[in-house]
């Protein structure tokens, strides 16, 4: 799909969950939405309660257990949890309702998408390569939803890590967030002997991606240089399966220095990640981006425009921290089409708020 259909398919939906939503005197007002706590805490009971006894103790832990706070996105021998080939038709759609009931349908997609690509980098890479399954990803819960006032839930396998605290009844923590894609962009010169599931040219992660470039386009020169990273260009996530967000200042341009036109597709870049979560969880990421002041985002930039070379990106604010990167060539050798991106909570990953200094 053309990267400016990938754009315009985004901002119609964007405008119309904003369309759908409730109409109040002097304007639009954001509807009311359920919090997700209960749906998650019913489909994580319903998990662990189809369990086998061998199951039950790969798949949960104790909430203070320290492999709650670990998390990883390369391919693994053994990860923490139960993966999806250790359990049985019933248990696989009680898992994958439990996935559904934690993240938004476009973080649901995501992640679906995620799995399929494995299918493909199997065939990509050829020979023997068991580590690549699209049912090697694992559910883990901490704690005991239906007793415990707050417990927590990973889904992850390669590149795809999600993680939650359920408090109260409600969700109370979501990060780290890690998508990634390989390849970025499917190929539509696949070997007749490669069978995609998905089609050609998908983009699972095209607005992370799209939109960015777009607005690095659009810098004047001045800008450019406001924006540019400084030393080396960066190959990967800093930080990556650290417990806690890196904490330096944010660089780069700030959001106050973009035209209208500039911020507004910033602000898209930024709900993009900030809706891969359920939609309350998604509005109280954005409040708390308002609250603190958009004019305290920064975005830096390392790295080309063009399709197929490097690039790097982070947005900042005192809330979050949003990381992007393609870097890596695709299973075919194909360059710079290997992305990982991350939404982190500069107070603290994990629901473990960090002490200020």
């Amino acid at each position: 799909m053309p990267a400016g259909s990938i754009l315009s398919r985004y901002r119609f939906f964007a405008h119309a969950a904003i369309a759908v939503s409730a109409i109040a005197l002097g304007g639009w007002k954001v509807a009311s939405v359920d919090d997700p706590g209960a749906k998650m805490q019913a489909s994580a009971q319903a998990l662990l309660d189809s369990l086998d006894e061998d199951q039950t103790k790969i798949a949960h832990y104790a909430f203070d257990s320290s492999e709650r706070t670990t998390w990883a996105f390369v391919p693994l021998d053994t990860r923490k949890g139960l993966q999806l080939r250790d359990m049985n038709d019933e248990q696989k759609k009680l898992a994958f309702d439990l996935l559904e009931a934690s993240v938004s349908n476009a973080g649901h997609t995501k992640a679906v998408q995620i799995m399929k690509l494995e299918t493909l980098l199997k065939q990509m890479q050829k020979g023997d390569t068991p580590i690549r399954d699209p049912l090697r990803y694992y559910f883990a819960v901490y704690g005991d939803p239906e007793k415990d006032a707050k417990w927590g839930l990973s889904i992850e396998g390669h590149h795809l890590s999600l993680n939650f605290v359920v408090e109260e009844g409600k969700l109370s923590a979501t990060t780290p967030t890690f998508y990634a894609a390989n390849p970025a962009v499917i190929p539509d010169d696949l070997p007749a002997s490669v069978e995609s599931p998905l089609p050609p040219n998908t983009r699972v992660l095209g607005p992370e991606e799209l939109l960015a470039v777009e607005l690095r386009k659009s810098f004047s020169e001045e800008q450019a240089k406001a924006a540019s990273l400084q030393g080396e260009f960066l190959k990967e996530l800093r930080g990556p399966n650290e417990t806690q967000p890196p904490q330096e200042a944010p660089a780069g341009i700030a959001f106050d220095k973009l035209n209208e036109k500039q911020a507004a597709t910033l602000k898209q870049l930024i709900e993009v990640y900030a809706r891969n979560v359920p939609e309350a969880a998604a509005k109280a990421r954005l409040a708390a981006i308002e609250k603190a002041g958009w004019n305290k985002v920064r975005l830096v930039w390392s790295g080309s425009t063009e399709q197929g070379e490097p690039r790097y990106y982070r947005v900042q604010g005192p809330t979050f921290l949003i990381e992007f990167v393609n870097s890596q060539p695709d299973a075919a050798g194909n360059p710079a089409n290997h992305i990982h991106s991350v939404w982190r909570d500069m107070h603290g990953d994990f629901g473990l708020p960090i002490a200020a200094k």
